[in-house]
C-alpha cells in the first residue's frame, strides 16, 4: 500500500503565528516527493463571522496559499474548481485545513472526492491535514472535537490509517469543570468501537506515515487507546508501525 502522509495536530501554537511551528515539516515533505503545487480542500473553514461560506473559503485559501508560496509551493483550492472530482485526479498533492469537521466531511461526501481522494494518495501523491484535515485521514470522523454543524450524510472518511486520531488531545482537567475529559470520552468512544484504536495528538506533535512505516515529531507523547487496555503513551523515539496494522 502506497501512503505519504503528514498528519498535524494542530495548526497554531498559542502566542504564535499560524502555521509557524509546522512550517519546515511542510516543506520538507512536499520537498521530498518534488511537489510544485498542491490542492487545497478549504471546507472546513467556516469559522468566521459575518461573512458567507463561500467568502470565507476564498480567505481560508488565501491565507494559505500565502505560507505556502513563503516555503516555495503553489496552492490551489478546490472549490474554484467547476470539476472537483477531476481537479483531484490532476492534483499534485492534497492539503486538508483545519476547521469544522463536521461541515468539511459532509462537503467531500457531497461533491464525492472521498474515493477519489483515497485514489490518488494510494497512488502515491502526499497527503497533509492539519485538525480536522489529520482527522479526515481516519476511517471515520467520530473522534472529532467539534461541533455538529453541519450534518454528513456518513461519518466515513478517507480511511488512509486503519486508527482513530484525536487531534489537540488534551490532558488537563481545568479548574471547576464538571464534564467529562477527553480521556473520558475517547473512553465511550471506544465503549461502542471496541475494535478501533484511537491515539490523542497532543498540540505540536505530527505524525509522518510512509507506506507501512510511522514516527512522531513534536515534544509531546502520543496517548494510545485500545478498548480493555490501560493508554499507553509512546515518544518520537518509539516505533509506532504497529498501529498501521
Amino acid at each position: 500500500m502506497t501512503r505519504n502522509l503528514l498528519l498535524i495536530s494542530n495548526s497554531t501554537n498559542a502566542g504564535e503565528e499560524y502555521l509557524l511551528w509546522p512550517r519546515n515539516y511542510i516543506r520538507d515533505f512536499f520537498n521530498r516527493y518534488s511537489v510544485q503545487k498542491a490542492l487545497f480542500i478549504p471546507y472546513a473553514g467556516i469559522n468566521l463571522t459575518g461573512i458567507s461560506v463561500e467568502k470565507s473559503f476564498d480567505l481560508y485559501e488565501e491565507k494559505v496559499q500565502k505560507i505556502f508560496a513563503e516555503l516555495g509551493f503553489e496552492l490551489h483550492s478546490i472549490h474554484r474548481e467547476p470539476d472537483p472530482e477531476k481537479a483531484v485526479g490532476r492534483a499534485e498533492a492534497i492539503v486538508i485545513g483545519g476547521g469544522n469537521t463536521f461541515h468539511l466531511t459532509k462537503m467531500m461526501h457531497e461533491f464525492g472526492i472521498m474515493e477519489p481522494i483515497r485514489r490518488r494518495v494510494h497512488q502515491g501523491i502526499p497527503y497533509a491535514g492539519w485538525s480536522a484535515g489529520a482527522n479526515v485521514a481516519c476511517p471515520t470522523m467520530k473522534t472529532t472535537n467539534d461541533m455538529p454543524v453541519s450534518e454528513p450524510p456518513s461519518f466515513s472518511c478517507l480511511n488512509l490509517i486503519p486508527f482513530q486520531i484525536n487531534p489537540h488531545y488534551l490532558d488537563a482537567n481545568p479548574a471547576g469543570h464538571a464534564g467529562e475529559t477527553r480521556e473520558q470520552r475517547i473512553l465511550e468512544f471506544l465503549q461502542v468501537n471496541r475494535e478501533i484504536t484511537v491515539a490523542g495528538l497532543r498540540e505540536g506533535c505530527l505524525l509522518t506515515v510512509n507506506d507501512h512505516a510511522m514516527s512522531l515529531t513534536g515534544p509531546r507523547r502520543l496517548r494510545v487507546f485500545r478498548y480493555g487496555e490501560e493508554p499507553r503513551e509512546y515518544s518520537a523515539a518509539d516505533n509506532l508501525d504497529f498501529l498501521l496494522k
